[in-house]
C-alpha cells in the first residue's frame, strides 16, 4: 500500500473513531481527496478552503495555508498546538495535517536555482450550512429565533471550553463560525490563537483581529486577555439579534460591558 493509500484510510479511520488522535496526511493523499483542488468552499485572510471526499463518501474540508505572506512554522505549529488540544461539539474538529517541502527547479536572473515550495493543509470535518456569515447575511431579522438561540448558546459553550484549556482565540467573527448539519456552531480558525494558560492579560507588538471585533484594550495598548473573545462574542451576539452581517459602529464598547459579565451564563442554560 503506497502512502497515498495509507493516509486515507487513516484519515477515514480517525473521522470514523472520535477518540482518535489526528495524523500527518501526504501530499498526495490531499490531492487525491480534493481532487487535485477542483472546487473552493472558503478563503479567508490565511489560506483557502477546498471540499474533500474521502472513499466512503464522507465529505471533508481541506485548508490550504498561504505560505507566500508572512508565513512562519512557528505559526503553523502554534495553530497545530490549539486545534490537537481541543475536543469539543462546538468547535470543529480536526483530522489531520499534511507539512511537506518540495524543490522546484526555477529561473532566477537567467541563472537555474532550486527554490523550495511550502507545502502546508490542514483537514478539517465538514460543515454542510457554511458559515454564519452566509447565514446572517441570507436570512431576514427575527428568522428562526430559536435557531439563532442555540447558535448563541453553543458559540458561549465553545468558547468557555477553550478559555478553559487557557487558549484565546482572538478572531472571534461570524465567518470563523461554521454551522453543522443540525445548525450547530463550531468556532474555527485558530491562526491568531493564543494559550498561554491562565496568564490574564499579555501585551503584544501589534494588532490582531478583524475590524469590528477588535476589543477596546487591543486598539488602545495592544492588550490581549480572555475578555478580548468576548467582547467579539459580543458583537456576534447583538449580529444574531439584529439579524444583521452589516458593519455595527455605534456604541461598541457598550456592548463590551454589558456582555462582559453574563454571557457565560446561557453557556450553563
Amino acid at each position: 500500500m503506497d502512502k497515498k493509500e495509507s493516509g486515507i484510510e487513516e484519515l477515514e479511520s480517525v473521522f470514523t473513531y472520535e477518540s482518535s488522535q489526528t495524523i500527518r496526511i501526504s501530499y498526495s493523499a490531499i490531492k487525491f481527496i480534493t481532487k487535485k483542488f477542483c472546487q473552493v468552499i472558503g478563503r479567508g485572510g490565511y489560506g483557502t478552503v477546498y471540499l474533500g471526499s474521502l472513499r466512503n463518501n464522507v465529505m471533508v474540508a481541506v485548508k490550504k495555508l498561504d505560505t507566500s505572506r508572512n508565513f512562519s512554522d512557528e505559526k503553523f505549529l502554534g495553530e497545530l498546538k490549539c486545534l490537537k488540544t481541543v475536543n469539543h461539539k462546538n468547535i470543529v474538529r480536526f483530522l489531520g495535517y499534511c507539512a511537506c517541502t518540495d524543490g522546484e527547479v526555477m529561473e532566477i536572473q537567467g541563472k537555474d536555482t532550486v527554490a523550495d515550495e511550502l507545502r502546508r493543509f490542514l483537514c478539517f470535518e465538514y460543515a454542510p450550512n457554511g458559515n454564519l456569515h452566509d447565514y446572517l447575511k441570507e436570512k431576514p431579522p427575527g428568522y428562526e429565533w430559536s435557531i439563532r438561540y442555540k447558535i448563541i448558546k453553543g458559540i458561549c459553550q465553545g468558547l468557555d471550553y477553550l478559555h478553559g484549556k487557557g487558549i484565546k482565540h482572538l478572531d472571534l467573527k461570524p465567518e470563523n463560525v461554521l454551522l453543522g448539519a443540525e445548525m450547530e456552531p463550531k468556532i474555527t480558525d485558530f491562526g491568531l490563537s493564543r494559550n498561554d494558560g491562565t496568564q490574564s492579560t499579555i501585551v503584544i507588538n501589534n494588532t490582531l483581529g478583524t475590524p469590528g471585533y477588535i476589543a477596546p484594550e487591543m486598539i488602545d495598548g495592544h492588550k490581549i486577555s480572555f475578555k478580548s473573545d468576548i467582547y467579539s462574542l459580543g458583537i456576534i451576539m447583538k449580529r444574531l439579534l439584529m439579524g444583521t452581517h452589516e458593519y455595527i459602529p455605534q456604541n461598541v464598547r457598550r456592548i463590551y460591558l454589558y456582555f462582559l459579565k453574563p454571557v457565560f451564563i446561557i453557556s450553563s442554560i
